[in-house]
């Protein structure tokens, strides 16, 4: 049973998320065999002030990119 787990800055809408999960499961059907039935998959999200990436909190990085911030 494979279990998959998808770690994201939150701020996907529900559409996004719901087209990832069934992505990834199907890659995992498709890749490994695993029946459809027995893939898990979830989704954690973290809030842009919780997550770093390069070396950098993404509420930062974010402030930087978007126009007037």
């Amino acid at each position: 049973m494979p279990l998959i787990q998808v770690n994201m800055a939150a701020g996907r809408s529900p559409e996004q998320k719901r087209a990832l999960l069934h992505a990834v499961t199907q890659a995992v059907h498709e890749s490994i065999g695993s029946p459809i039935a027995a893939i898990h998959v979830w989704i954690n999200e973290y809030d842009e002030t919780e997550l770093i990436a390069g070396g950098e909190i993404l509420a930062d990085r974010n402030r930087h990119t978007v126009p007037g911030g």
